[in-house]
């Protein structure tokens, strides 16, 4: 007789319209981006070597996948048997060896690679797996900005990954910028999501691609429209594609409702602008 637990894993790999349990991460938590004329997609697959993670600052309050983390406990998911607490997942480290069509990888939608607890050993192998398959795409975002500069500014970027940090305040945010715009990466980002108040002047530079959006869920902070112009204006004036996500949970007119009626529309206008290099690479011949 099947145990709860496999029961519970059946019924949510249903609901998630899956039958692979290495995809279940992804179709029960979508990374929100859609694909461009040029076929490229925010992302195309989750790579999770590890898994869980902790708050350590407010853009962290309502994190998606602490919440999603409960739900894969339940349902008995590896490397979520303490809930949210983070742990490494060696059954996954090589994993994207196993693939041969060229994909573009989230690296830890479910935990930050550059995470206090992340053993150096541990995130050498996985930097391993990121050189031996190059035909693959890494896309590293993290809230750790020190730890990403002091492990990385000692040794060679692979050319395969995008680099990026989480931008959502000025205190806590805006200081991972300077740690990312002295890194040779072949692309850096910023993950501009939540925003939660008004940057004032920025210093992008250095930096190729911006992306910006507002906080979803009922708990959801508002997100100003003179927030995401005064990004998109110094964007536009520094030649930096900016990428518009969505309003979130409360819309521009500041009215709370289904994030997706609120759409992805500023000025009436859809902005999804990608760096020239990832234009290039994924250009359609």
């Amino acid at each position: 007789m099947p145990t709860e637990t496999v029961i519970n894993k059946k019924r949510y790999m249903k609901k998630a319209g899956t039958k692979n349990t290495e995809n279940l991460e992804v179709k029960v938590n979508p990374l929100r981006g859609r694909t461009m004329k040029h076929k490229i997609e925010w992302t195309e697959k989750t790579w999770n070597p590890s898994a869980g993670c902790t708050k350590i600052s407010s853009g962290c309050k309502n994190c998606y996948a602490e919440k999603m983390a409960i739900r894969l406990q339940a349902i008995g998911m590896e490397g979520y048997e303490n809930g949210f607490k983070f742990n490494t997942v060696p059954s996954r480290l090589n994993d994207p060896l196993k693939r041969k069509k060229a994909t573009v990888y989230f690296v830890n939608s479910m935990s930050d690679i550059f995470h206090e607890d992340m053993p150096d050993e541990y995130l050498n192998k996985i930097f391993n797996v990121i050189e031996q398959t190059p035909h693959h795409t890494y896309q590293i975002l993290t809230k750790r900005a020190d730890r990403m500069f002091q492990y990385l500014s000692v040794r060679a970027i692979p050319k395969n990954i995008w680099l990026g940090v989480t931008v959502y305040n000025r205190k806590e945010g805006l200081p991972r910028i300077d740690k990312l715009r002295n890194l040779q990466a072949s692309v850096l980002f910023l993950s501009v999501e939540p925003l939660l108040e008004d940057f004032g002047e920025m210093n992008l530079k250095n930096i190729d691609w911006v992306i910006v959006g507002g906080e979803s869920g009922h708990k959801a902070r508002p997100m100003d429209k003179e927030w995401v112009e005064n990004i998109k204006q110094q964007c536009e004036a520094e030649g930096i594609a900016f990428f518009f996500k969505q309003w979130g949970t409360w819309g521009e007119d500041k009215v709370k409702r289904n994030k997706k009626l609120n759409g992805k529309e500023l000025d009436g206008k859809i902005w999804q602008q990608y760096p020239k290099i990832i234009e290039q690479q994924f250009a359609v011949i």
